[in-house]
């Protein structure tokens, strides 16, 4: 069962003791990501989360890896479009070291300029790789076009242009603005004694200024039509699909899950058996949805040989045909129900993904969901559930498109989805 407790500088803190294991996974949620971000801005988050690993005022970039390292445990980081984490894992004797380092590199990093510099080359190769693999460049040329009028299609890794412009003082600046105790959860999982923990962390952020960040408006993403191709002189071509789907508030969250994984989000799937399994057109075909805080999108992959684009469409627009007429069978509800349960309680079974469910929902939607919530949602679903959320997400004149790949750059795009 999880705990939630307020600091004494205002930090979020939320726990799940889990004394049958021997580990722990500490995590520091920043909600700061790319949709954050300006044009002027794009990728900063990114860059000042690797700027945490590369040196404070009393630890060297190899002294922070090593310190994790020397006891078997695991340090890393991630940012996306709209929060940053930070954690660590590693084995319940040694939660006091994880406790230490994080903190230190979160409040004390020293952002050498010789490193932000070098850090700069890094941060553009990883680009440069981004580019050179076209199944994830589609993914995100589809979340650049559906999102295109808001922060939220911008790139989390930002462009070699805007990357080369930061320095110093902008890194610290947004860091200033965003790295505060209002705009912070803390996270922990797994076997733990929680009086030490908050004692140490008391200690470890007491020091550290409670500051209120300029809050800016921050309008509601729209999502928008559109089509988009990106010629590449590759053998494979790479489809997505996109429509509106549900955002991380919305009651249309779990029915949406439900209908994925009959449509597209398994090898039992609607689609994977029909285009690979009974066709043999695609070696990956799949759908899924991915949830913001404000909207939400559902995609449909395909890496197919070039000249059976049309096909692949085709049968894609067949299998929304009838998901639209006949909807979910009884048995196939049920089935998904078990399916979707089955994932989540599964992943419950590590600490580093139980700390991720936690801190996430706590940092974005201010209060933290237990399994038997969880569960409780997922059986409420009902077919009129479905069919509501069927009838609101397939829409063909409300879908995107994106294509990596040898197309002719002027195929005409429009009607792709005609159900």
């Amino acid at each position: 069962m999880f705990q939630k407790y307020t600091l004494s500088n205002g930090v979020r803190l939320v726990v799940e003791k889990i004394p049958y294991v021997k580990s722990v996974t500490l995590g520091f949620w920043i909600e700061a990501g790319s949709i954050h971000e300006d044009a002027d801005s794009n990728g900063i988050t990114h860059f000042v989360e690797h700027m945490l690993f590369k040196g404070t005022d009393t630890r060297s970039a190899r002294e922070i890896a090593e310190s994790f390292d020397s006891i078997g445990g695991q340090l890393n980081a991630f940012t996306s479009k709209e929060c940053t984490c930070f954690y660590g894992k590693v084995l319940d004797t040694h939660l006091s070291i994880a406790i230490d380092v994080l903190t230190d590199m979160l409040f004390h990093s020293s952002f050498n300029p010789r490193e932000i510099e070098k850090e700069k080359g890094v941060i553009i190769e990883e680009i440069n790789m981004y580019e050179d693999s076209p199944e994830d460049l589609v993914h995100e040329l589809l979340s650049n076009t559906v999102f295109k009028h808001h922060n939220l299609g911008m790139p989390v890794l930002g462009t070699a242009k805007t990357v080369t412009s930061f320095d110093r003082q902008k890194l610290l600046s947004f860091v200033e603005n965003y790295y505060t105790m209002e705009n912070m959860v803390i996270s922990v999982a797994g076997n733990f004694d929680e009086n030490s923990l908050i004692e140490q962390l008391e200690e470890k952020l007491n020091a550290i200024s409670s500051k209120k960040r300029t809050q800016k408006p921050e309008s509601r993403p729209s999502f928008s039509p559109d089509g988009v191709i990106r010629y590449k002189d590759i053998e494979q071509l790479h489809i997505c699909l996109g429509l509106e789907g549900a955002s991380l508030k919305s009651q249309d969250l779990y029915p949406l899950l439900i209908v994925n994984n009959v449509f597209g989000g398994s090898m039992s799937s609607r689609l994977f058996q029909n285009i690979r399994e009974d066709k043999g057109l695609a070696y990956s075909v799949f759908s899924y949805p991915s949830s913001y805080k404000e909207i939400g999108l559902l995609t449909i992959y395909a890496g197919i040989n070039p000249n059976q684009l049309d096909e692949v469409l085709k049968l894609i627009n067949q299998e929304i045909h009838v998901l639209k007429k006949d909807g979910l069978t009884k048995d196939e509800l049920h089935k998904s129900k078990e399916q979707l349960k089955g994932s989540y309680m599964l992943g419950l079974e590590s600490t580093s993904s139980r700390m991720s469910a936690i801190g996430k929902s706590e940092l974005l939607l201010n209060r933290t969901y237990s399994p038997k919530e969880i569960i409780e949602k997922i059986d409420q679903v009902t077919i009129q559930d479905v069919r509501r959320v069927i009838d609101r997400v397939f829409i063909s004149d409300n879908s995107a498109l994106a294509i990596v790949g040898k197309v002719e750059k002027d195929k005409n795009l429009s009607g792709f989805l005609d159900y």
